[in-house]
């Protein structure tokens, strides 16, 4: 088995955080991002930075509340904070996520799209 410079096998997707696809971030300028879900299962995901890379599916765990987002060529990355029972009881019934920028200065919508949502449990 081959492995790369971050010592994860070369036919494994590679797993990082989230802000290593997104643009604008740095010390200074963070990655504000926020999951709403209602209690019907609609679920919505707020950021301020543009991805670097298309957006295939979420996955989300419904035991562990960890949620990952997974790129096209299958790149793996973690929302990077913990999500509550209380979301993870209202995204079993999500089946995809409305994603939203949101514009940095003025917090209002720029645009938005839907992609899946995968749930996974014990």
């Amino acid at each position: 088995m081959m492995t790369n410079e971050t010592g994860q096998s070369d036919d494994m997707p590679q797993r990082g955080n989230l802000t290593d696809f997104v643009y604008g971030v740095d010390e200074e300028n963070k990655l504000h991002i926020e999951v709403a879900v209602k209690e019907d299962g609609r679920c919505a995901i707020f950021h301020d930075k543009p991805f670097r890379n298309d957006l295939s599916w979420l996955e989300f765990d419904l035991d562990t509340y960890k949620l990952d987002f997974v790129l096209d060529g299958g790149d793996i990355r973690n929302v990077g904070m913990p999500l509550s029972k209380d979301v993870s009881k209202n995204m079993q019934n999500s089946h995809q996520v409305l994603m939203v920028l949101m514009d940095d200065t003025t917090g209002t919508p720029k645009e938005g799209f839907y992609v899946p949502l995968i749930l996974h449990s014990k």
